[in-house]
């Protein structure tokens, strides 16, 4: 967004853009060796009990021995991207130009694939700081249909895993995501709607509105990223990718009448009650 090399001045080019311009030369600090082990627990702690916040997120934590303030705990929060997963008042403004879009899949009968996709995101720890991985899967058959690490949570490249996802298997039905910046900005949501997706959006803090990503992120985690130490972004995609084709096309579940999401995507038959 910003160009450095453009002849335009970088305060004009953040004006444009309606930025603040010391974001524009702020250069980030890395995350100390301290701050990245106890976000490697937080995210542990937080897949063990959601509905977490950091208040008692501190005191989970002093149980095991450390010692943090609940500020400390708020702010490596936010940086991971997480917050405690419970239904609670919507108290704050919107931007004008990111409209919130209503929960389409309540009391909704899925019952094939690509009538419902559903996308999130989440925090990857590495060996050395963290990645986050971006996913599309559909509803039905939880199938991954795509994927995306990134080293920031910026709108593109959940764009390019959206556009993955459609190039590869046409366009959904519906389209359900949190009220995320990235799923609610302009550029996202003209994407859905240039593919005449219908977009669907969680009730706010409502994990159950998008179970089946949560208990993905759950999956994935506890079978393949907690049991490496990825030292690089390169290992850490080539590993998960390799953890996915085999989450497609090898594991069976138990919800899928113990078939693969594989099967159920490709070859659809009747199953139990999907949602």
């Amino acid at each position: 967004m910003i160009d450095r090399n453009h002849p335009l001045s970088l305060t004009r080019q953040a004006e444009a853009l309606a930025i603040s311009r010391g974001s524009v030369y702020y250069e980030p600090r890395p995350v100390s060796e301290a701050d990245l082990a106890l976000m490697k627990l937080i995210d542990r702690l937080h897949l063990d009990y959601p509905f977490a916040g950091s208040r008692m997120l501190r005191d989970l934590l002093s149980l095991r021995g450390i010692q943090v303030g609940r500020r400390r705990v708020r702010t490596l929060m936010r940086r991971m991207g997480i917050e405690a997963l419970y239904r609670k008042p919507n108290t704050s403004k919107k931007h004008p130009a990111h409209r919130v879009y209503p929960y389409l899949l309540r009391h909704l009968k899925v019952e094939r694939p690509n009538q419902v996709w559903a996308m999130d995101i989440t925090y990857i720890p590495m060996a050395r700081g963290f990645v986050y991985l971006a996913a599309v899967v559909d509803w039905y058959s939880r199938r991954v249909l795509s994927w995306r690490l990134s080293i920031t949570m910026d709108v593109q490249f959940c764009l390019d895993t959206v556009q993955e996802a459609i190039d590869h298997y046409g366009a959904p039905e519906i389209f359900n995501t949190d009220q995320g910046s990235q799923f609610t900005s302009l550029a996202f949501t003209d994407l859905l709607k240039a593919n005449g997706i219908r977009i669907s959006m969680d009730g706010k803090g409502c994990w159950r509105d998008n179970v089946f990503v949560e208990r993905l992120w759950r999956t994935i985690k506890y079978e393949e990223v907690y049991l490496k130490a990825y030292e690089s972004v390169s290992q850490a995609r080539a590993s998960i990718g390799r953890y996915l084709s085999f989450y497609n096309s090898g594991r069976p579940h138990s919800r899928l009448d113990r078939q693969t999401p594989d099967q159920v995507y490709f070859n659809p038959l009747p199953l139990p009650r999907v949602a």
